[in-house]
């Protein structure tokens, strides 16, 4: 099974408060483990230009906004942006199927701050991780819900909806899932 452009979408029994209800684009997942950013959970209290003062970035006239988001406990100081394919940072720059890319470099963030960058972005601090066999057990366990990623859905919905949105296009209403988990 090979998740990698793929979302996870946590159940409504997730226990770890840092994954309910999240949205998950899986970046990279291998025999080695798996690595994603969480879409749907805006850092509180921290805003692109905030972030680009304290990196001493100067933000142009044109400079753009976009959302800074909790990408996961893991390296929570170190960030990912998510972006469309458009822009490339060289060999800083992952590509991610499903039609993203993924920098981690000031590089794009001196771009957006120049009003240039990506068409479409958002910044994760800190990223979601699993080692071996870890997130295919918790899918095994019913902990999360896969499905196709969507640009419209990880750059353009509101994040308090994405979760809500995620299920609708898997054809599930949210209000049909049992929070408790089990096989047939």
């Amino acid at each position: 099974m090979d998740l990698a452009g793929k979302l996870v979408v946590a159940m409504p029994a997730m226990g770890d408060p840092r994954f309910e209800r999240s949205v998950i684009l899986i970046c990279a997942h291998s025999d080695e483990g798996a690595m994603g950013l969480i879409v749907n959970k805006p850092v509180p209290d921290l805003s692109f230009a905030d972030l680009l003062t304290q990196l001493n970035i100067p933000r142009g006239r044109t400079g753009r906004d976009i959302r800074v988001h909790f990408g996961g406990p893991v390296e929570r100081g170190r960030g990912f942006v998510l972006h469309s394919e458009d822009y490339t940072g060289g060999p800083s720059t992952t590509r991610v199927r499903g039609g993203f890319n993924m920098t981690a470099t000031l590089d794009v963030l001196e771009a957006l701050a120049r009003g240039r960058g990506p068409e479409r972005a958002l910044l994760a601090l800190g990223y979601a991780g699993w080692g071996p066999g870890q997130l295919e057990a918790e899918i095994g366990r019913n902990d999360w819900l896969t499905s196709d990623s969507a640009a419209d859905l990880i750059f353009g919905a509101e994040d308090k909806g994405k979760w809500t949105d995620a299920l609708r296009r898997m054809g599930i209403d949210p209000i049909s899932l049992s929070p408790s988990a089990g096989h047939a």
